[in-house]
């Protein structure tokens, strides 16, 4: 699940109106964030098994817990909040078929949703209490079930473990399953003098779970239609990392999915399936180059960087946090921004953050 989408917004929106402080807002997310993951950790992969995006389905209970927590709500009234959201779980995943919007939509909507439900029960709306795990509930409307004993052992480490320490920041703005085979990309392309037009042929191996979201079908993985389709198409991905030598935003753009000589690398890019990478526990990388004057280059990477194994450094973050920022934001603005998140746990109010995210915007 995408948990900062829902999370981090519901808990900022919130303590902004109510005039809360920076470490209220901070505390929201974190709780938003713990509740969020045990929700999609209880049935892994199973939301996806059923055509269900599971950073929607589970969005309101992580805005629910935000909104909760700073208009301090108390633990009945939370339940019941919590019980609401399950009436508004909603998202299926078939935008991946055309690059539709609608994805983009799912964790705002969760958002809404989970917001609604914190004031209707702080109002005495009630909601069902096993919203999860009833006969009824989420998990057997959704996920085809679960597991009881996994459900309770996430649940009891609440307040004791965090899986905020384990989330993945990404490098990239695109399908994570894909990061450790731009990494190989980029890897080849700095240390070996090649350029694009020297390519011929780009063969990486995969296991068959990612095939239906990164590959198939290739033709249309070779030309995506517009820029959130080339999202989740590894020969375009592939092609920016060997051209542009980055994947940043502005790589996503209908205009910019349309650059031949991206596409011209993309169309030379196929796959070859390997049984050995235990998918979805590895997220490996592979990916062999031929080259005209009859080289062949291969690299390796048996991880996602941006985790908690592999983490990016504090100044990867902010450079990629000031990469999508002044997109839209003028730069001073966006020193701004950064400067006040660094104070925010000591922070009286949002009112200065909350402030500078609505500064100058470029023209």
């Amino acid at each position: 699940v995408h948990t900062g989408c829902a999370a981090v917004p519901t808990a900022l929106a919130v303590a902004e109106a109510t005039r809360a402080s920076g470490a209220a807002a901070l505390e929201a997310t974190i709780a938003a964030v713990e509740v969020m993951c045990r929700v999609g950790l209880a049935v892994p992969g199973r939301f996806h098994a059923r055509h269900f995006h599971p950073t929607s389905l589970t969005s309101s209970f992580a805005a629910a817990v935000a909104s909760g927590r700073v208009y301090g709500v108390d633990e009945d009234q939370l339940v019941h909040a919590l019980g609401i959201c399950g009436s508004q779980a909603a998202g299926i995943i078939e935008y991946l078929s055309e690059g539709a919007w609608t994805k983009r939509m799912h964790p705002g909507w969760g958002a809404h949703g989970g917001v609604i439900a914190a004031l209707l029960a702080r109002n005495g709306f009630t909601g069902p209490t096993r919203v999860l795990e009833g006969e009824h509930g989420l998990y057997a409307a959704f996920a085809g079930g679960h597991d009881p004993a996994r459900l309770d052992a996430l649940m009891a480490t609440l307040g004791k473990t965090w899986e905020l320490e384990r989330l993945t920041f990404k490098p990239y703005p695109c399908g994570s399953i894909a990061h450790p085979y731009m990494d190989c990309a980029l890897k080849l392309r700095t240390e070996h003098a090649f350029t694009p037009e020297d390519i011929v042929e780009v063969r990486c191996r995969t296991a068959a779970g990612p095939l239906p979201r990164l590959w198939e079908p290739l033709h249309a993985k070779h030309r995506p239609p517009n820029g959130y389709a080339a999202k989740f198409s590894l020969p375009y991905l592939l092609a920016v990392m060997f051209v542009r030598g980055w994947a940043g935003l502005a790589d996503f753009t209908d205009d910019a999915v349309a650059d031949e000589r991206v596409l011209r690398v993309a169309a030379t890019v196929g796959y070859d399936l390997d049984e050995t990478i235990d998918y979805p526990r590895q997220f490996v990388g592979h990916v062999a180059v031929r080259l005209r004057d009859g080289r062949r280059l291969e690299a390796r990477q048996d991880h996602p960087r941006g985790g908690a194994d592999f983490p990016l450094t504090p100044a990867e973050l902010t450079a990629k946090f000031r990469g999508n920022a002044t997109l839209a934001l003028a730069p001073a603005v966006v020193d701004t921004i950064i400067a006040e998140v660094g104070r925010l746990a000591s922070a009286r109010t949002l009112e200065p953050l909350m402030r500078s995210l609505q500064g100058e915007h470029r023209a």
